[in-house]
């Protein structure tokens, strides 16, 4: 029995391999026993055992453990020339409680059956119930080093004993990994898209940026400055002029047209052509040559049949640049006429 123990010692260590998701553990453990004083064994001896460790999920205790342990000698009986083998077969449920990450304390608590080859004054084969307390500290390589203390009680007479332990627990059983079912999943998220039909009070249709269901005015023009009610402010017409000219190019009369359709379509609404320069000239001259460009935008305005009467004209000159003046493209950007509309 003894060399049967101390092989299973050895071979343990070398069959299972570390892995930090298993199901089980197994442990070779040597022991020390303390006996009571009235069971006329020797005080003190040695064990070496193994026990099996069932690791479970969902439940309040962390482990099952199996375990045996059996004396490395004979244990001599005083005052007697007899001597005697003890066998402890035991399972116990271990509850850990952790310290940091990788040291932990737990509490043990089970029954077992001690069997006395040769049973003399008193011991006998019966069975016991023990509890203990140990610490675990983890290795790197997920094996991990245990040392507890348990007190054997017999149910036949009462007797005590006191057995201290190291083990080093090894894992194996890998559990197995999750199956990758949620990789097909994407596919009916991707369905769901069709309820986007159902977003017609978020439309914008004249891009104002007041949806359609709150615009009070949903034909603003292209490029309008609009309230929260979604209704024209500010316009810029985006007609520029050459350096020193009030003339406005063939290819901005589109948007003069357009302009004009948008106030006929909506006679309550009055505008204000203003008048822009660059920083090119005088002060001066470019408060006229401003008012030059706000009164041609006026004239193309009456051809398309606005009513003067709701048309007014000013020049700001230089003095509201709409980009920086120290490039020739942020000079082209300023010289420009600009609406205000109101009712």
């Amino acid at each position: 029995m003894k060399k049967l123990l101390m092989t299973s010692l050895v071979c343990s260590s070398v069959l299972f391999a570390a892995n930090s998701e298993y199901k089980y553990e197994v442990t070779p453990m040597i022991s020390g026993a303390i006996t009571e004083g009235n069971l006329d064994l020797d005080r003190n001896y040695a064990n070496a055992g193994i026990s099996l460790g069932f690791n479970l999920d969902d439940s309040m205790f962390d482990q099952i453990e199996l375990g045996i342990l059996r004396t490395l000698d004979d244990v001599d009986y005083k005052n007697s020339n007899q001597d005697t083998a003890v066998t402890r077969v035991f399972t116990n449920v271990i509850k850990e409680y952790s310290l940091n990450a990788k040291s932990s304390l737990y509490a043990l608590a089970g029954l077992g059956v001690e069997v006395y080859d040769n049973e003399q004054f008193g011991n006998e084969t019966g069975p016991f119930a023990n509890y203990g307390f140990g610490y675990k500290y983890k290795l790197d390589n997920d094996m991990a080093i245990k040392a507890d203390v348990r007190h054997l009680v017999s149910f036949d007479n009462g007797n005590n004993n006191l057995l201290y332990t190291v083990g080093l627990a090894i894992p194996f059983g890998k559990k197995a990994a999750p199956a990758p079912i949620m990789k097909e999943e994407p596919k009916p998220v991707v369905i769901e898209e069709p309820k986007k039909v159902e977003e017609p009070k978020v439309l914008d249709s004249d891009n104002d940026g007041v949806i359609d269901s709150l615009d009070q005015c949903p034909d603003t023009m292209r490029g309008a400055n609009v309230d929260k009610n979604g209704c024209i402010v500010m316009l810029d017409l985006e007609v520029h002029f050459p350096i020193d000219s009030s003339i406005i190019d063939e290819k901005y009369k589109h948007r003069i047209k357009e302009f004009a359709e948008f106030l006929n379509k909506h006679p309550k609404l009055k505008a204000t052509i203003e008048g822009h320069t660059d920083y090119t000239g005088t002060e001066k001259y470019n408060l006229w040559l401003s008012k030059r460009r706000a009164n041609s935008a006026f004239e193309a305005l009456k051809k398309y049949d606005v009513d003067p009467a709701r048309l007014k004209t000013i020049g700001y000159g230089e003095t509201r640049p709409k980009a920086t003046n120290k490039t020739k493209e942020g000079r082209a950007q300023n010289r420009r006429i600009e609406a205000t509309v109101s009712k």
